[in-house]
């Protein structure tokens, strides 16, 4: 474990297990967590062979709490600087919900561009956009991340614990049995990071079209979504996102929540492992 400073001289904080010379393997998280939240894929990974990297991004974790730059193009070029700093090659990128939205962008502008990329998964990932707009009617409406914005200026502790309990890992429905273990690791890892950036990373996850990301990438990217998720509706993601990428192959899961990463992690890590050894 480490620290790698930015071109604009953030530190970011990173993780990175097993073997140097076996195939990496690199997680980003999504809002508002960090590299902890990837725990059960990066030991799985690990036994199986392969090195596994995470990072917190800017603004989240153990990373730098900047006021600044919390948007996609950042988080993008923050992976790259972990990226470069490490020496990475043919690595498999895993994005979970904005960070898989940071891993389409970065893929795009980055990944490929240096041949450093192998391919990629898009795990209840935010793009193509959330956004409702003209040129995307069926997405959601601003006043839904306006409420986001709302709850977490006025009591972020509170926010931070009723998602998790909530929508997020589908424990709001019937007949769901809530892991209060699971809704305290959400909420210490959500309280780790900034204010600031958590705000910030709304209006990121939410407003960023990231259409030609995905028309840009051609390396093998699997799609991977819930067909209950309430926090990033399938419609609004997956179904698109596979419509725009040339190489993408796409898998649901009829009932599994935003955070199936974790309730229904045996399930994804075979998964994972069988995109990566393909």
């Amino acid at each position: 474990m480490g620290y790698v400073t930015t071109t604009d001289g953030v530190a970011i904080f990173y993780k990175d297990w097993g073997p140097k010379d076996a195939q990496p393997v690199m997680f980003h998280h999504g809002w508002p967590l960090s590299s902890d939240d990837w725990d059960a894929q990066m030991l799985f990974f690990l036994s199986q062979g392969y090195r596994v990297i995470a990072h917190d991004r800017r603004g989240h974790g153990r990373s730098a709490q900047v006021p600044e730059g919390h948007d996609m193009d950042h988080y993008a070029a923050d992976a790259f600087a972990v990226v470069e700093a490490l020496d990475l090659h043919r690595v498999i990128h895993i994005g979970h919900s904005t960070g898989g939205g940071e891993v389409a962008r970065y893929v795009a502008r980055y990944g490929e561009p240096a041949g450093r990329v192998d391919r990629a998964v898009l795990v209840s990932a935010v793009p193509p956009l959330m956004l409702r707009t003209a040129a995307n009617p069926e997405g959601l409406p601003v006043e839904v991340f306006d409420g986001f914005r709302t709850a977490l200026a006025a009591n972020r502790a509170q926010f931070f614990h009723d998602v998790p309990a909530g929508p997020f890992y589908g424990f709001n429905r019937d007949g769901a049995t809530v892991l209060e273990g699971v809704v305290q690791n959400w909420w210490r890892q959500g309280m780790m990071g900034s204010a600031k950036a958590h705000y910030d990373g709304i209006r990121a996850f939410s407003e960023t079209d990231q259409t030609e990301d995905l028309r840009a990438i051609t390396v093998p990217t699997l799609v991977l979504h819930g067909e209950d998720d309430q926090i990033v509706p399938i419609h609004d993601a997956a179904l698109k996102s596979i419509g725009l990428l040339r190489n993408g192959t796409l898998k649901t899961y009829p009932g599994f929540s935003h955070g199936m990463l974790t309730i229904n992690a045996g399930v994804l890590n075979a998964d994972l492992l069988a995109f990566a050894r393909a």
